[in-house]
């Protein structure tokens, strides 16, 4: 009888563990061995932004990796949810704003009191801090802001934390603004084209469509974040970089003039759970795909594959690490 008893405990003792392994595996993305194909989601932004496009271009991409059985592009609610996502292991993989990831890390701004660990597999297009005044409204810098009607972007967005920082760093607040209004793109082109605002911030690639729209019939003044300005930001704020949009590009504005400003690097994120090889791979996949003609995503287009690795203000996981040290693009 003893023996029958032992026999079944065995067997139960074999079932449990078992249903504890699939439970591993289904949870678990730092267990996938070498070879073993696994399910990715990769968490974008909203179906009319440029994360979520990114994403599906991507996609055919990713799953070209003998380590991925499928990529599911996800719409989500931007940074901060895919960076919640990727904690709670509902994404393996998203796209992020710099400054997102470098709050996440120090847990501050948005994640304040709950540091998240954060690692990129790479670099991309630059979000803009785009300051557009209308001609007439007697904006030439920055400092001219002071006492204008100016839209700053959403409340809580990624327009308006820029909004207030160029402001900071000038000594103003909203205080010292006639009229803030909390506008998004489209709302604020109409009240400049109304007459309504002066002047309105836009932080997005280059170029903005509902900038390029206000310049059909309306003259502008782009203005710009100089030197001084810039630097105090990027010395504070280190997920700041100095951008340039040029003059005479037809893609961007044809503007008669360059324009000096900062933007915030977008990155493609992924989960520190996420197994080396698996990363590694999909690094050389995205940058071969850079190097190819095959990009229909003019965000991605501009990029230099040689420059993805550089300035990073998350680090690299090792995967993509790894990769990149082989092609002699980080130490």
């Amino acid at each position: 009888m003893q023996k029958y008893i032992f026999l079944i405990m065995v067997i139960i003792g074999l079932f449990y563990l078992a249903a504890c392994s699939g439970d591993d595996k289904a949870n678990n993305y730092s267990t996938a061995s070498n070879g073993e194909a696994q399910a990715i989601v990769f968490g974008t932004g909203g179906t009319s932004g440029t994360y979520y496009p990114i994403g599906g271009a991507l996609k055919p991409v990713f799953e070209e990796s003998e380590f991925v059985n499928n990529v599911t592009v996800e719409s989500t609610g931007a940074s901060v949810a895919n960076v919640q996502n990727m904690q709670n292991g509902l994404n393996q993989m998203s796209i992020i704003m710099s400054d997102i990831g470098f709050e996440a890390i120090e847990g501050t701004g948005q994640f304040d009191g709950s540091s998240i660990d954060v690692e990129a597999l790479a670099g991309m297009y630059q979000n803009v801090v785009q300051i557009v005044a209308t001609a007439d409204s007697g904006i030439e810098n920055v400092e001219d802001l002071k006492g204008k009607r100016v839209g700053v972007g959403k409340v809580g967005s990624g327009v308006e934390q820029s909004a207030q920082k160029v402001l900071e760093v000038m000594g103003l607040s909203y205080d010292n603004l006639s009229k803030v209004t909390h506008t998004g793109y489209a709302d604020s082109v109409q009240e400049m084209k109304n007459g309504n605002l002066d002047a309105a911030f836009f932080t997005s690639g280059v170029p903005n469509s509902n900038i390029t729209d206000l310049m059909q019939q309306n003259d502008v003044v782009f203005v710009e974040i100089k030197a001084d300005i810039a630097n105090t930001l990027m010395e504070k704020y280190p997920f700041y970089k100095s951008f340039t949009i040029p003059a005479n590009d037809e893609t961007m504005y044809n503007l008669e003039e360059e324009v000096t400003t900062v933007g915030i690097q977008n990155l493609i994120a992924v989960s520190p759970d996420l197994n080396e090889d698996i990363v590694y791979d999909l690094t050389k996949r995205y940058y071969d795909y850079l190097g190819s003609e095959e990009i229909s995503i003019n965000a991605l287009k501009s990029l230099e594959r040689d420059q993805i690795a550089t300035d990073l203000i998350v680090p690299l996981h090792p995967g993509a690490k790894k990769f990149y040290q082989e092609q002699g693009l980080v130490d």
